[in-house]
């Protein structure tokens, strides 16, 4: 069964902005540290932003540092990704992620994450 949905993807030009969505089926949502990965073609998918359950702590990568903004509604189960000042080497596919509930620690690595969306395209045109 699909447990998390990405939605917000799509075109848009150098400096402009996105938001992405991700909705999770899982339960429980409020419990699960939840992070948003990229992977453009011929690359490694690699980490974007995270945010714990405890808290609500987020992480970025260098990448997105001033740049995007994680977030979380638990009332909705959806974990949001605001993106702006889109640059065109942001151009990949996006991935949302969760971890198992009640498991601490905010990391940045693939195998780390328990489930995966099935991703939304983000192209960044120059």
């Amino acid at each position: 069964q699909v447990q998390l949905v990405e939605s917000g993807g799509g075109l848009v030009q150098a400096g402009g902005s996105l938001r992405l969505s991700c909705a999770a089926s899982l339960r429980p949502f409020s419990s699960r540290t939840m992070g948003w990965f990229r992977q453009s073609l011929g690359k490694e998918r690699e980490f974007v932003a995270g945010i714990q359950w405890t808290g609500g702590s987020s992480s970025y990568a260098d990448s997105a540092k001033g740049r995007f903004t994680i977030s979380r509604d638990n009332a909705k189960n959806t974990v949001y990704l605001q993106m702006n000042s889109l640059k065109p080497e942001d151009t990949a596919v996006y991935y949302c992620a969760a971890r198992k509930p009640l498991v601490p620690g905010l990391p940045d690595k693939v195998p780390e994450y328990d489930y995966w969306g099935q991703g939304t395209q983000v192209t960044v045109a120059s």
